[in-house]
């Protein structure tokens, strides 16, 4: 085969390879988009609780649920509604105006997130991860970080306060089970502290990434 005829040819490869993935992107697209009007355990954007400092936790009907409409707080983009990297974002973002980078999935805010941008000037803050088990207590604004093997793209949740009397965590989070809250808090988990070292029981925790404001 001529050179031509062989550049020809990759290139109508290359333009139906493009083409299929394209296709594909959509068909996915469209499933994960149709899940999320089906088998509900609230309807997709539903108000399922409030923490303490307002910030709201929107149903995303089921984990298989993926809508790509940008959520946004006062012009500022803040994630995938309603999914639980948004939550996070928009968490820090109202509290101490900042926000972390774009990830794919939530576990990868454990290795590629080691600062938060804030929003009014740009500087930068340094956040440090510590694993399940470290001698540095997790506080209040923390994010815990669950691995992959949960629900295939990990987890993260916010602490919202800390009981240390009870050693508790109460924890706010998006697209976990999207239950309605009973409190100002999706759920509670508990915490030692044993020869120096913190462990929270929760299962697939990796740790927590801090940042001292």
């Amino acid at each position: 085969m001529s050179g031509k005829k062989l550049a020809v040819s990759s290139t109508i490869t290359l333009f139906l390879t493009t083409i299929l993935m394209a296709f594909s992107l959509t068909v996915d697209a469209g499933e994960n988009r149709a899940a999320c009007y089906k088998k509900c355990v609230n309807d997709y954007g539903n108000v399922l609780g409030k923490t303490k400092s307002g910030v709201i936790s929107y149903s995303n009907c089921n984990n298989d649920c993926v809508i790509f409409e940008p959520g946004n707080y006062k012009g500022t983009y803040t994630g995938v509604k309603w999914q639980c990297v948004e939550f996070a974002r928009r968490w820090l973002l109202v509290n101490h105006g900042v926000v972390y980078g774009d990830v794919d999935f939530a576990i990868d805010i454990w290795d590629k997130i080691d600062h938060y941008t804030s929003v009014k000037n740009k500087t930068k803050v340094k956040v440090q991860s510590y694993v399940n088990g470290s001698s540095t207590a997790p506080v209040k604004g923390d994010l815990l970080i669950y691995a992959k093997a949960l629900l295939g793209t990990g987890h993260v949740a916010v602490i919202t306060q800390v009981d240390k009397k009870n050693q508790r965590l109460f924890i706010g989070e998006q697209n976990y089970k999207n239950q309605k809250w009973t409190n100002d808090f999706a759920r509670a988990v508990d915490y030692v502290n044993k020869d120096g070292q913190y462990w929270i029981h929760d299962a697939y925790l990796v740790g927590w990434k801090h940042a001292d404001f």
